[in-house]
């Protein structure tokens, strides 16, 4: 059996076998989980995000009403289903498109397939402001 040589300081991995110090705890930034299009996103201000298309123009601003859950310095709010008067405001950067994707479709042996691309419309958002409502 192969004995191994002690650890010294300063070699890699040698050394003190404390545990390392945590980091300080920070104030938690406000977030909210919202639902739009069918889907769930976790945003904080100043997020910016692709979602399903809604209608508006660039720089219009709108609001997410279905506010799953508001988050902070002050705890954490679960809706049932959603938080009672809580909102989250954001501004429309603009409307695009996604990366295409590809429906491709073989039936082995029979001489026959199917390409089909896909692109779907999405609305990009800034986040600018959560209220967590009364």
């Amino acid at each position: 059996m192969r004995r191994l040589a002690p650890s010294r300081k300063g070699r890699v991995g040698g050394g003190s076998n404390k545990a390392p110090k945590a980091p300080h705890k920070k104030d938690v930034e406000m977030f909210a989980v919202i639902k739009t299009g069918g889907k769930q996103y976790k945003v904080a201000a100043n997020d910016v995000l692709a979602v399903e298309k809604l209608e508006g123009e660039a720089g219009a601003a709108i609001t997410f009403a279905e506010v799953l859950l508001v988050g902070g310095d002050a705890g954490t709010t679960l809706g049932a289903p959603t938080v009672a008067g809580a909102t989250v405001s954001a501004e429309i950067v603009g409307q695009t498109r996604s990366k295409k994707t590809i429906s491709f479709k073989k039936r082995r042996r029979q001489n026959s397939k199917r390409k089909i691309g896909h692109r779907q419309h999405q609305t990009v958002v800034r986040i600018t402001g959560i209220s967590a409502g009364a």
